[in-house]
């Protein structure tokens, strides 16, 4: 797909899979969709979590870039060989059939992705990395959760700050001497690093909240927080938003 200066940037998004009624349906959540559309002026679409039911380079033939979504069901630990730790936990794994491929064939290629919260721990998995399956059980981890009973915005506050890797995509795009302050809606978090990711950011009790992929130079960037969230109003956010966009356009063609 050819890039010119006029082209508004088509973005795919994996759908998660909800079960409404007896009845499975695809959904993304619409904070997402309208930050493509806000933070980049491009046309989200949704990807079907279909795995491999659909041939995944006819899927990235029809985008520029791909955002890979949180989501409040985690990746199958089975995915990076560990038993699962509570019968409890919710999970997805016709998302994961669907997104652990797609991460490494947009990659191969050359198109841009951004992960965010869940999109990030699929980058990690995706490339061979573990993740903890709950920060809270972790010694030396601060709660990364937030009060679910908090109004939407409430949870959505900044909740503490990252350090940024200096010299690294982050730091660069933050414009200001302060550590930037993120919000935090996560009980997971990448525990070994998967192969050719560098981290980009840490919290304060040295959890990962930022990743790159150092094997390519195409965009590939994960955070666990949540730059979607009220884009335009958080200017660390939209510079996330607008280096995706940047190396989109870099992209004379698919």
């Amino acid at each position: 797909m050819r890039i010119n200066k006029t082209h508004r940037p088509i973005i795919g998004l994996p759908a998660c899979i909800k079960n409404l009624d007896d009845q499975r349906f695809h959904a993304v959540g619409e904070k997402y969709l309208t930050s493509i559309v806000d933070g980049m002026g491009g046309i989200p679409i949704i990807f079907p979590a279909l795995g491999n039911s659909i041939e995944t380079s006819r899927l990235l033939q029809s985008v520029d870039g791909l955002l890979f979504t949180g989501s409040i069901s985690n990746v199958h630990p089975s995915n990076f060989k560990k038993p699962i730790y509570s019968k409890k936990l919710l999970t997805d794994t016709d998302r994961d059939a669907t997104t652990l491929p797609l991460i490494k064939s947009a990659i191969l290629m050359k198109i841009p992705i951004l992960c965010i919260c869940r999109g990030m721990q699929e980058l990690n998995v995706a490339f061979g990395g573990t993740l903890f399956q709950h920060l809270p059980h972790v010694l030396g981890r601060m709660e990364h959760d937030v009060d679910r009973s908090l109004t939407i915005s409430d949870q959505y506050l900044p909740r503490h700050p990252v350090y940024l890797e200096p010299d690294g995509l982050l730091s660069k795009l933050h414009q200001s001497s302060s550590n930037p302050m993120v919000n935090s809606l996560h009980s997971q978090g990448v525990d070994k690093l998967g192969d050719g990711l560098k981290v980009e950011a840490i919290a304060p009790d040295g959890q990962v909240e930022a990743i790159t992929y150092t094997k390519s130079d195409t965009f590939a960037l994960g955070v666990q927080w949540h730059p979607e969230w009220e884009v335009k109003k958080n200017p660390f956010y939209l510079s996330i938003f607008n280096s995706f966009l940047k190396n989109i356009k870099a992209q004379k063609l698919y």
